[in-house]
């Protein structure tokens, strides 16, 4: 990505401070529900599933397929916005880069990338799988 088409900045507080610091370590993390098992994001302390604060952190694969997309294009630059299922379950907003955007699929394999943001901080992507 070039500077002048980074991420913007994202905004850490106490309920993602833990997920910012694993990006920076190129580390996917999600929360999951401790009484139903299932994994969520955004990572917040209340599960979505229970209302109740046992959630934990655990790793995520990173791999996924595109459940969704939209390619824009601003002054000859494409940008794709996704939703992205993960392997573990949640279905992630993000972006997909590092292809021909004009041969992405709907189902299409894609694994997690992390890019620099303005600031620095590491920002969770996607890219597609190669054959």
């Amino acid at each position: 990505m070039s500077i002048a088409n980074l991420p913007p900045a994202p905004e850490p507080n106490a309920e993602t401070t833990t997920f910012w610091d694993a990006a920076n370590e190129s580390r996917l993390l999600l929360k999951r529900c401790m009484g139903t098992g299932r994994a969520f994001h955004p990572p917040r302390t209340i599960s979505p599933f229970t209302g109740l604060t046992q959630t934990e952190w655990i790793e995520a694969s990173g791999a996924g397929t595109v459940y969704s997309f939209s390619v824009s294009t601003l002054q000859e630059t494409q940008h794709c916005i996704a939703y992205v299922t993960l392997a573990e379950g949640p279905i992630v907003l993000s972006c997909v880069i590092g292809c021909d955007l004009s041969a992405l699929r709907i189902g299409q394999p894609v694994h997690v990338v992390f890019v620099p943001s303005a600031s620095g901080q590491k920002v969770p992507m996607f890219t597609p799988d190669t054959a």
